[in-house]
């Protein structure tokens, strides 16, 4: 894109807005949200004053036929991505998809052909690929510093959403807390281990009934609990995943331990974001690396920009949530027959 200046249209005013318009706020890149969209007129309203945006409107339509409007970010409830999305690509805009990128792997498909049918840039969101604590990881693995990895502990946990009923609704969110957590964790060990090939998985709904902020009781359809084993690289790598979001404190974001056969790297635990264990490079005690305090959403948005201004190749974060999505339906089977041990199927 030849723009000097990105425009940018947020659509969605929930929890997550405000993540993505202080990464765009803090990315350094020339880009200007210009509107902001939301269900309701008065959500839409209330964060366009608070960050400065021009436009406000609970119609996202609005957007589609602006010619100062490049790229869009749809952060709206799961069953809407694909709509939303296959029309903005058909409109011409570059698109960053909150995730899940879609509720099944058909829906993924329907979106990647219809955006490389309309030649435009896909993107999907995975905030903690660009977490610091994880480029850093990555370049250890692939430097070798703990050596040929053989087990791994992932987990995605929190209270839960307690500001919506959607999210209980499987209409809306049809695989619950895989599509709303689990998804994190599957995206993070696929970028730095490589594909899933077979899973085992268990799944619950452990707590039927949900207290919602507004003091409403609502019924939980969704599954709120999920164990599932994964294999690697024809059975030499196995990971263990816990998704839960009925855990009164859960974890910071996610919990990963990396187990290898040099050493031991450990991500936001009680160590610390990073801690890596490595005796014959660090000696007998954990080494705690110093890592840069970027502000959330600073890197993943300026990468983001910075692509669509031409100045660096664009990720390829639409095929990597397919490839997630064939894992949660794995999940989903697995689950379905008594925990068995399923192929993802690509």
């Amino acid at each position: 894109m030849s723009r000097a200046t990105l425009g940018i249209a947020l659509i969605g005013a929930g929890f997550i807005a405000g993540f993505h318009l202080a990464g765009i706020r803090d990315c350094g890149r020339a880009a200007q949200v210009r509107l902001v969209a939301a269900r309701s007129r008065h959500k839409a309203q209330a964060l366009a004053q608070a960050w400065g945006i021009e436009t406000a409107t609970d119609d996202w339509r609005d957007a589609l036929s602006r010619p100062d409007i490049d790229a869009v970010i749809i952060a709206t409830p799961d069953h809407t991505h694909e709509a939303i999305a296959c029309e903005f690509a058909k409109a011409g805009k570059a698109v960053l998809l909150q995730k899940p990128m879609a509720g099944s792997v058909a829906a993924c498909r329907r979106i990647i052909d219809t955006a490389q049918a309309a030649g435009i840039d896909l993107q999907v969101s995975f905030m903690h690929r660009h977490f610091e604590e994880v480029i850093k990881a990555r370049q250890c693995l692939e430097d070798g510093l703990i050596g040929r990895i053989h087990s791994v502990r992932i987990r995605n946990a929190t209270p839960g959403p307690n500001w919506g009923d959607w999210f209980f609704d499987p209409q809306q969110v049809g695989n619950g807390v895989i599509d709303q957590l689990g998804v994190h964790g599957i995206d993070l060990v696929q970028h730095l281990l490589g594909p899933i090939e077979t899973v085992s998985a268990r799944t619950a709904t452990l707590l039927p009934q949900r207290p919602l902020a507004d003091g409403r009781i609502v019924a939980v359809n969704t599954i709120d609990t999920a164990l599932a084993s994964y294999a690697f690289d024809r059975g030499r790598i196995l990971a263990s995943h816990e998704m839960s979001m009925i855990e009164a404190q859960g974890c910071d974001r996610f919990r990963l331990e990396l187990y290898g056969d040099k050493g031991v790297m450990w991500l936001r635990t009680e160590r610390g974001l990073l801690a890596i264990w490595a005796p014959h490079q660090y000696g007998s005690t954990w080494h705690v690396p110093q890592l840069t305090n970027a502000p959330l959403g600073a890197r993943q948005h300026g990468r983001w920009i910075a692509a669509l201004q031409g100045e660096m190749k664009p990720e390829n974060t639409a095929h990597e949530a397919l490839a997630g999505m064939q894992v949660v339906e794995a999940i989903q089977r697995s689950a379905g027959h008594s925990s068995a041990t399923v192929s993802v199927a690509r």
